[in-house]
This record gives C-alpha cells, structure tokens and sequence, in this order.
C-alpha cells in the first residue's frame, strides 16, 4: 500500500512538472513568433500613447530578428521571413548601440528617403507633411497643450504635441536614411529622444515588432496589481484601443 501512495504521489508530481514545463514553453512560443506586452515609462509618444499605458506587440509584423528571442541570442543576422515595415507605424525596436534597451517611436523615415524639421514642420522628400492644429491637449495638472493633426504621403494620420516653438528638434539639418535602415520620431515632439538625435538611424533587425494595441492604461505610475486603486486611476476609454 505504501508503495501504491508514492508512486500515486510521484506520477503526481511528475504530471505537475509536465504541465508546467509545457506553459512554459507555450508561454515561449507566443512571446517569441507571436505577441509580447509592452508599457509605456515615458511621454515621449503622448498623445498617442500615454505613461501608465500596457500595449500588445506583434513580433510577427515585420519578421523575425535575434531581437525576436529572450536574451537576442547571436543565432543569425538580419531578419527571416520580413514583411517592410510601413511609413506611420508604431514600432517597438531596440536603441543602435544600446541594444538592450527597447524604445518606441512612429516610424517616419524610409531608406532613401530625405527627412528634415523647419520651423516645426516635417519634411520628407522636400515636401511638407500636412499639419493642422487639432485643439489642445489637457494634462492631468490640467496643462494645455497645442496638438497638431499630421498625414504622411501614405495616408497615415495621427496627433502630434508642440511643447515649444523653439525646440532643439523643430529646426533640423536634413537626413538622409541609409539603405536598411529607417528614421523614428515621437508624437511629443519636444519631447523626445528619436533619430533626430542620439537615437539616430536604425537598422531593420534592430526592429522587435509593431504595437498594435492597448490592452490596459493606469495613471500616476499606479501598477495594474493595486486593484485598490482601479476605481481612481484606471483609464477605461484607452482599454482596448487599437494602434492600426
């Protein structure tokens, strides 16, 4: 009889450890080849996307990199299976030189393409990129600040925030993308660490996915696990919000 329990026991345990082996690897698999969750640590993106916000990101949308894995393992260069990324897309990539670190900016600059800032217009190919002003933003400390509704040559449209008409961004040389590489900049305009500065070009396997929505959005750096504070902090409108 006692040798029946510890078997019983063992098979037990054993069924356990398959079972959570195999989440794990399940787990593996769909942050890998299919979705990873993303937040948002600062307001570089605002007003399109917000600190306190929690995005799903497809890592299938432009193909897989090592930047694709845990650890970006140095099993291949360059990227397998690639799709071309889009001009207005939000992408999640890894910072050239600084590759352990993740930013997220819209992309604005193809290879080929000439990119500067005048007078805080955007430039691409030498022609402006239509801008109308699209009211104000209220902050949380109820700060307004002017917004600006831009459409790129393919039809993407989005909101853009004008901090300051004196920025150190809102008068640029001109930019010139290398082959395989593209240009990104934040919808906060003024504020914004993007390849108009130290970010500068960056290399297609360098890309990790495109964000695609936002799953769940807390204000005041509140974590999603203080339930408490959902009734005050939660921002329900932003649930659910599709990026494209």
């Amino acid at each position: 009889m006692v040798d029946q329990a510890e078997q019983k026991e063992k098979g037990g345990f054993g069924e356990t450890v398959k079972v959570v082996v195999q989440a794990l690897l399940l787990a593996l698999v769909i942050r890998t080849f299919l979705f990873q969750p993303f937040s948002i640590p600062s307001g570089s993106m605002m007003p399109t996307l917000l600190v306190g916000d929690y995005l799903f990101v497809t890592k299938w949308s432009y193909g897989f990199s090592k930047y694709s894995f845990p650890l970006s393992p140095n099993l291949f260069s360059g990227r397998i299976l690639a799709s071309e990324p889009q001009r207005g897309d939000v992408v999640v990539f890894r910072k050239p030189n600084e590759e352990d670190v993740d930013y997220i900016k819209r992309l604005i600059g193809l290879p080929g393409d000439h990119i500067q800032v005048k007078d805080d217009i955007l430039y691409i190919n030498g022609k402006a990129v239509p801008r109308e002003a699209a009211g104000d933003y209220v902050a949380d400390d109820g700060t307004r600040v002017p917004q600006f509704r831009e459409t790129l040559p393919n039809g993407v449209s989005y909101i853009t925030l004008d901090l300051s008409t004196h920025s150190a961004g809102d008068n640029t040389r001109e930019f010139v993308v290398p082959p395989g590489h593209y240009f990104m900049m934040g919808d906060n305009r003024d504020n914004s660490l993007d390849s108009r500065f130290d970010v500068g070009y960056v290399p297609f396997e360098n890309f990790v996915g495109k964000a695609r929505m936002i799953f769940f959005s807390i204000e005041n750096d509140s974590s999603p696990l203080e339930v408490w504070k959902w009734p005050t902090e939660l921002r329900p409108s932003r649930i659910l919000t599709w990026l494209g």
